[in-house]
């Protein structure tokens, strides 16, 4: 009886200690709500977030109650801290500390269950691929006058799908993604994708769905994976399998068909030819520590797949949707492209000092809408301080964009869209330090320059050959308020595209 009593009494303190052990904050962390014992916030923040509309909300409501801009949590088993305002979001962005990526079952999950790619990585294989991608895509002409060709074509290809539409009201997410991806898989692969390919399609649905799905933090799989066994659907589990799956097939089809037509002269075509010529060379010289392999080529893939679907069409479907529902500023818009539109000259990045207005239009954009309000998850690499409190290594490090794009004191009305912020007194446009809808230093999104690119060049060239309208139909009405998800995204709404000309001029 008294073995039995004793062992009872040890499985009581052990109890006890691992609960005590689950609650306590360690020592001079940030402030913020209590653990709760084994979910840590979990539950607090899926909560508040839900009744707020998104995660950033519930963090700028903590940050007024512990009245602080950085906020100490625990998810799960995970300490997670937040960062919120300029000063902050700077630091955390460009100290090297703060450079690493969680290693979370979510994150294994979206690659996969790999830690590969670019995106999620982080150390050497992150040093080494990013680099890679980044020579082999400027070397088929990212950032350069290459890209504006490829976004060109593209152009008057969706201008001739939008004029087919016959002013019929659509939903323009529905196509626009696509236009996006063309330009970025022309690169990637040295191919686009025609108008109603299923595959395509269904990889854009299912895209729509999975950012829809989770949130920033990986929703409950990365604080509790064994979900996936309980509720495998509502955790979202079975999507994002089946999101792999067929990427994975329909990535694997290129790269297999680029491998019979592989020649050291096509290795400079697009990037999947650069990857298999860096694995052949690697082979050859009986590298066996080498990270170029296949898998590590269609998770590179993946991250740029997903980063061109999501932010850039979004972005340009709230320009869109934001001209519909302001449309002095929309003629504003139409009288400087007419005046300014040279005969025969595209559009681009490198006229676009001609668009002030224009460019200011879109900036204020990307600021009041603010899609991406938390931008991807830092991990701590070793101990260190961040605003007087300790840090301790591993800890996941969340970045509130939000908090600088609608920060009060700085823009003074961040609420009202105004884009006229972005105007100085001689009427030329000028990039604010708080404008950040790419991030800061070397985590910096890889694919600013297609994204800037595609958004000006599209939205001048619907503006300048179709004017928007709104549908009388409520349901079909657009709000500024948008959907919460890994990215914000507007409520889905309808818009007409009238043409503006009798005699439209891509018809052919």
């Amino acid at each position: 009886m008294v073995p039995l009593l004793i062992f009872i009494a040890i499985i009581v303190c052990y109890v006890a200690f691992m609960l005590w052990q689950s609650m306590r904050r360690p020592n001079n962390y940030p402030p913020g709500p209590d653990f709760v014992p084994w979910a840590g916030n979990t539950m607090q923040l899926r909560k508040q977030a839900a009744a707020l509309g998104g995660q950033h909300k519930a963090f700028e409501k903590w940050s007024k109650e512990y009245n602080s801009n950085i906020l100490g949590l625990k998810l799960g088993q995970d300490y997670v801290v937040v960062v919120l305002t300029y000063q902050l979001v700077k630091e955390v962005n460009l100290q090297e500390v703060f450079e690493g990526r969680p290693d979370t079952f979510f994150l294994r999950l979206r690659t996969m269950g790999t830690r590969k790619g670019i995106t999620c990585t982080d150390g050497k294989l992150w040093y080494e691929h990013r680099n890679f991608a980044m020579k082999q895509m400027r070397n088929v002409g990212y950032g350069r006058s290459e890209m504006e060709k490829r976004i060109e074509k593209e152009t008057h290809s969706l201008l001739k799908f939008i004029y087919e539409l016959s002013s019929v009201p659509v939903f323009p997410s529905t196509f626009l993604a696509q236009s996006v991806i063309n330009v970025l898989w022309s690169m990637t692969a040295g191919q686009r994708f025609e108008r109603g390919d299923k595959r395509m399609a269904q990889l854009l649905s299912l895209m729509g769905r999975r950012s829809k799905v989770f949130d920033i933090s990986g929703g409950l799989l990365t604080q509790f994976p064994w979900l996936r066994f309980v509720a495998p659907n509502k955790t979202g589990y079975n999507l994002i399998r089946q999101l792999n799956k067929e990427m994975y097939d329909f990535f694997m089809e290129s790269i297999e068909h680029h491998k019979t037509t592989m020649t050291k002269e096509n290795a400079e075509k697009d990037l999947i030819y650069a990857y298999l010529w860096e694995m052949q060379q690697e082979i050859s010289n009986n590298n066996e520590n080498t990270t170029f392999n296949e898998t590590q080529l269609v998770m590179t893939i993946l991250d740029l797949f997903i980063a061109g679907s999501q932010t850039t069409s979004t972005t340009i479907d709230l320009s869109l949707m934001t001209l519909a529902m302001k449309p002095e500023i929309e003629k504003r818009i139409y009288e400087e492209i007419i005046a300014n539109t040279k005969s025969k000259e595209f559009p681009n990045l490198g006229n676009k000092s001609y668009y002030p207005y224009t460019e200011a239009f879109l900036m204020e954009v990307q600021r009041f809408y603010h899609i991406a309000p938390i931008t991807g998850p830092r991990r701590a690499l070793w101990d260190t301080k961040l605003a007087g409190y300790d840090i301790p290594k591993n800890t996941t490090i969340f970045i509130t964009a939000s908090s600088v794009l609608k920060d009060h004191d700085h823009w003074v009305d961040p609420d009202v869209f105004r884009p006229e912020r972005f105007i100085d007194a001689e009427g030329r446009t000028f990039r604010d330090e708080y404008f950040i809808p790419f991030g800061m230093g070397r985590r910096r999104c890889l694919g600013d320059a297609l994204a800037r690119a595609c958004l000006f060049s599209f939205v001048v060239k619907i503006v300048e050959n179709f004017k928007l309208l709104l549908t009388q139909n409520k349901e079909d009405q657009p709000t500024m308020k948008l959907l919460p998800g890994i990215t914000l995204s507007p409520k889905p709404y309808k818009l007409k595209f009238v043409p503006r000309h009798e005699h439209f001029p891509y018809q052919d």
